[in-house]
């Protein structure tokens, strides 16, 4: 396979690869994104097909990679010196690939009996990693809230490790009126709740969870039929939202014994 081989900064290509990894903005405008990885680019592939473009790092080939680039030989591939292809990355130690995706459009689901709002989540990582146990708990759909970090930024992706490939998420939404349009009980996550593990998930349950920092808004937990919280032993005061989440999730799971596999 032939590369084509950017060793300048000022390389339009380049360029535009940079603000892809590093703008918010320009994403959204573009509907498109960069998977780090040759796991999550595979994941991308068994989905949605071919990426538009893959993007390797000078001398840093691998196994994986290289077999992965073979089966890709007819997307386009350009090839980058290591300290410019760190400048793309989203991680502190690169694999060497990365793939340029278009960003899937989502469609919501008619069924919602197992829904998750998510209010101003703001670190990628903990984003990425809820959207995983989400998968793993066979969620229906994910809401996030307009302050939420961005589920398809490189970082969520690389902490989701491919959950957005088997997910609907539905990005910037108005999770008052989504609150008040579910039909099934709505569990608000606080910190004085009752024990989770005296409530009956059996029913159409939607989990809201709330900023790191800050909780939920008051606004939606006056909107939930009851506040819940996570018994712990007093050591902590809290656990990382996503642990949490996780826990919550799968407290259904057990509760309906579903086969997800």
């Amino acid at each position: 396979m032939a590369f084509k081989h950017i060793s300048s900064v000022e390389n339009p290509i380049f360029k535009h690869l940079k603000r892809l990894s590093k703008n918010s903005r320009e994403r959204k405008n573009e509907s498109k994104t960069l998977l780090d990885g040759a796991h999550l680019v595979n994941d991308y592939i068994k989905t949605y097909g071919d990426p538009l473009q893959i993007i390797i790092a000078e001398g840093k080939s691998t196994y994986e990679v290289t077999n992965l680039i073979q089966d890709l030989a007819d997307v386009p591939t350009i090839m980058l010196p290591t300290l410019m292809f760190s400048e793309i990355s989203p991680v502190a130690s690169p694999t060497g690939i990365l793939a340029l995706v278009d960003v899937p459009k989502q469609i919501e689901p008619s069924r919602q009996n197992f829904v998750l709002f998510l209010e101003d989540i703001q670190d990628p990582g903990n984003l990425g990693s809820i959207l995983r146990s989400a998968v793993a708990a066979n969620v229906d759909v994910v809401y996030l809230s307009i302050g939420c970090a961005e589920a398809w930024s490189p970082k969520a992706l690389r902490g989701g490790q491919g959950a957005q490939f088997g997910l609907t998420i539905i990005e910037n939404s108005d999770l008052i009126n989504r609150v008040k349009n579910f039909e099934g009980q709505v569990l608000a996550t606080c910190l004085d709740g009752v024990s989770i593990y005296t409530q009956d998930l059996k029913l159409p349950t939607a989990f809201l969870i709330g900023n790191e920092g800050s909780g939920l808004s008051e606004a939606l937990i006056q909107l939930s039929t009851r506040q819940i919280s996570i018994p712990m032993s007093g050591k902590v005061e809290s656990l990382n939202v996503a642990a949490a989440t996780a826990i919550c999730l799968f407290e259904r799971v057990r509760q309906n014994s579903l086969d997800i596999s």
